[in-house]
């Protein structure tokens, strides 16, 4: 299950489904059930391939009362000894969030940023980058969509907080040090859910979806969910263009002792001319943002991606003690673009331009063993938990590097696209270029004392990482085969003070291997394509955590290390030779205080400075990207006496950032504020959920981001203000 023609059956499976579950829908919509009260559309997926299922929402519905923990499965917030929060289906969809960036936009310590040179999401979390190739899907690395996720695949969002190699394993596509994201799909929930929803957005942008879900057999054993969404046309940017199509198909079926599940999707994710990074020359200050409505980019710009992905899960009680599951996935994606990307000149807005043309092919294999089994030593309780991972990946890619061309950010001009400087490999035809086999074993012990009011738990997993890169044009190996295999540790305890309060603390390292050495940099690399052994990073971290049943949060301290990777100016060596210090304050809350009143937000204090750099040019400096302060506060009110109307509103600060290492580069801080409503009545016996929200609401220009990618100081702008409608019908 490797490549793509393992995939290719999707589109008949699919096609069943519909069928099936259509006449289902008929036979059952004969019996107009009525609603009879208003209240928010809440989808409980109740069988997920494991005994306990999802955990129950907290208050308001935000966030879930616990999440997945890696390894160690679903925990409960106040058992759990690290920081993470799950967001619910009822959340993204009362926001109308689009992909998992816009479901982020909730969390006080995740930002948001790009991939290097091109349109991927990445994801800042505690300062560090987690790229968008290294969520998780149901726990298994590299299945989902490179470079963006559409919203209607996932059930719950998964936010973990920190070093997690003995939760996850090291995450294969290099990054995820300071935090992890895990999505877990949809599932048939208990009722009937049949949902259709229309939408449009500023620029034009049309959306439509639907959501089906039935159970059958005995007890509802059998459950099929099925969600299908297109998206196409204008954004609030010039002539920008946006296109997607995605399906998802989830099954299920529990017995009395087993659990299996399924999960497929196809999605295409189609991008025109989108709004490029910027990047100002080396000492060349950074002005107020640009318009972020003026297309900076060139008329033969494109990001196209499709993928095929899938997974099978299954779960067994062998005792009523101990339990085994084993899970496998793939994915095959095809990806092909044409970029590029500003760097400003001087202070009246000149730049250059060297376009990018890319082609890229992965296939993708993984899986899990594991076993979990429950036992008493004397009064202690133990929560014993072994597994086994594998994850590989065979990438074949190939580029076109084309000469200078010149514009200007203030007045952009239409470029046709100039000669080709350096090919690498045949566009049509790309050669593999790398591959990487992870495999590792991971044992954990977590202990209770005290009738539970103590947890400790304690573990390791030993991690091999192989990676091996080829020649563009000639597929030979660049170099030998590099291994390296490392053991990481994990301490965790929390001890439940009260029933509303629990303390926790936790040792934990990262793990990541060093991306292989880059083609082009100043000064440009002697070592292009040479990879590295993995690098660790180790994490020290004391928090509370409180539970009111109405009202929940968390406060931690964390201080942790990262090793970077940079190009020395002296030898013009790529490779690891520096580290990055994050240490902070990290507060979140969420739940519903008063009837009627939710809240969501939270605030982070970070302090990310080098050590360890090129000469100690930069020692003690902030790190590229890696704001002081992060602060978010949502809020929803049903207003009294409008049965079913509920006002919306949410602030985004981030302070100032830093876009090179000498800090002369600068971005100003920014604000955001966002507002909607919804409104929830009846038509003809169904529910219509009616939404309105306006991002930006002050059309500020911002620049949202800058860097991601370890070492480069490009610039992201904001996006300018925009209107989203929908309606949604549940019949």
């Amino acid at each position: 299950m490797h490549s793509m023609p393992k995939l290719k059956p999707l589109p008949l499976t699919l096609a069943l489904a519909i069928a099936f579950c259509g006449a289902t829908a008929q036979a059952q919509s004969d019996t107009g059930a009525n609603v009879e009260k208003l209240g928010s559309i809440t989808v409980q997926a109740s069988a997920d391939a494991s005994s306990k299922g999802l955990s129950a929402p907290f208050a308001g519905g935000q966030v879930a009362k616990g999440g997945r923990i890696g390894v160690l499965g679903n925990l409960d917030t106040m058992s759990s000894p690290f920081s993470n929060t799950e967001y619910t289906s009822q959340l993204i969809q009362d926001q109308q969030a689009a992909s998992v960036a816009d479901i982020l936009q909730n969390d006080p310590g995740v930002r948001v940023a790009r991939g290097y040179g091109n349109y991927q999401q990445l994801y800042m979390i505690r300062g560090m980058p987690l790229y968008s190739d290294d969520i998780t899907y149901n726990g298994l690395y590299g299945l989902l969509p490179r470079q963006y996720f559409a919203s209607e695949f996932i059930e719950r969002l998964d936010v973990f907080r920190g070093a997690n190699a003995f939760l996850n394993g090291a995450a294969p596509g290099n990054s995820g040090l300071g935090g992890a994201i895990n999505v877990v799909p949809k599932r048939a929930p208990n009722q009937d859910l049949t949902s259709a929803t229309l939408g449009w957005e500023s620029g034009g942008q049309g959306y439509g979806s639907f959501d089906l879900g039935r159970r059958f057999g005995p007890d509802g054993s059998t459950g099929v969910r099925l969600n299908a969404v297109r998206r196409d046309g204008g954004t609030t940017v010039d002539d920008e263009h946006r296109e997607l199509t995605a399906v998802g198909l989830g099954l299920d079926w529990r017995g009395e002792r087993t659990r299996l599940s399924a999960d497929f999707g196809y999605q295409d994710h189609r991008l025109k001319r989108s709004q490029p990074s910027v990047t100002y020359a080396a000492g060349l200050p950074i002005p107020s943002a640009l318009d972020a409505s003026t297309n900076l980019a060139q008329d033969y710009t494109y990001s196209n991606e499709r993928d095929f992905f899938g997974t099978l899960r299954g779960e067994y009680d062998i005792t009523d003690n101990l339990t085994a599951w084993a899970a496998v996935g793939a994915r095959s994606s095809k990806e092909s673009s044409l970029l590029a990307n500003p760097t400003v000149q001087d202070a009246a807005g000149n730049a250059t331009m060297n376009a990018l043309e890319t082609a890229r092919k992965d296939s993708i294999r993984t899986g899990e063993l594991g076993v979990r089994g429950k036992f008493h030593t004397g009064s202690v309780g133990h929560t014993v938990t072994a597994s086994a991972n594998f994850y590989s990946l065979d990438s074949r890619n190939a580029y076109n590097y084309y000469d200078t061309t010149n514009t200007n950010v203030y007045n952009p001009t239409t470029q046709p696209l100039s000669a080709i400087e350096i090919q690498g490999g045949n566009l049509g035809d790309p050669r593999i270029t790398q591959s990487t086999r992870n495999t590792s074993l991971a044992l954990a012990d977590t202990m209770s004392f005290a009738n539970d009011r103590v947890l400790l738990t304690l573990g390791l997993r030993h991690q091999r990482i192989k990676n091996q890169s080829y020649d563009y044009n000639t597929g030979v190996e660049n170099q030998p085969e590099n291994s390296t295999s490392s053991t990481t540790p994990v301490a965790g305890v929390v001890y439940k003070a009260t029933k509303e309060i629990s303390l926790y603390a936790n040792y934990i390292e990262g793990m990541s291997q060093i991306d292989p050495a880059p083609t082009f940099g100043t000064p440009t690399p002697v070592n292009p394509g040479q990879t590295f052994n993995a690098v660790r990073t180790k994490q020290k971290e004391i928090g509370v955590k409180y539970d009111s049943g109405k009202l929940g949060g968390s406060l931690a301290l964390f201080t942790m290390d990262m090793p970077t990777a940079y190009i020395d100016p002296a030898t013009a060596l790529y490779g690891p030779n520096g580290k990055q210090r994050n240490q902070g304050a990290e507060l979140t809350f969420y739940g519903e205080p008063m009837p009627g009143v939710r809240l969501l937000g939270g605030a982070t204090l970070l302090d990310a400075k080098q050590v360890d750099t090129a000469g100690g040019a930069t020692d003690g400096n902030r790190a590229i990207g890696a704001p002081r302060f992060m602060a978010n506060l949502g809020v929803e009110w049903d207003i009294p006496g409008v049965t079913g109307l509920t006002v919306t509103g949410r602030m985004v600060h981030t302070s100032s950032q830093y876009a090179d290492a000498a800090n002369t580069q600068e971005i100003p801080a920014w604000t955001r504020f966002d507002l909607g409503a919804r409104y929830l009545t009846e038509l003809d016996g169904h529910m219509l959920t009616l939404r309105a929200n306006v991002l930006n609401v002050a059309n500020k220009n911002y620049w949202e981001s800058a860097g991601g990618y370890p070492g480069a100081g490009y610039l992201v702008l904001g996006e300018s203000r925009t209107f989203m409608l929908s309606a949604s019908l549940e019949y």
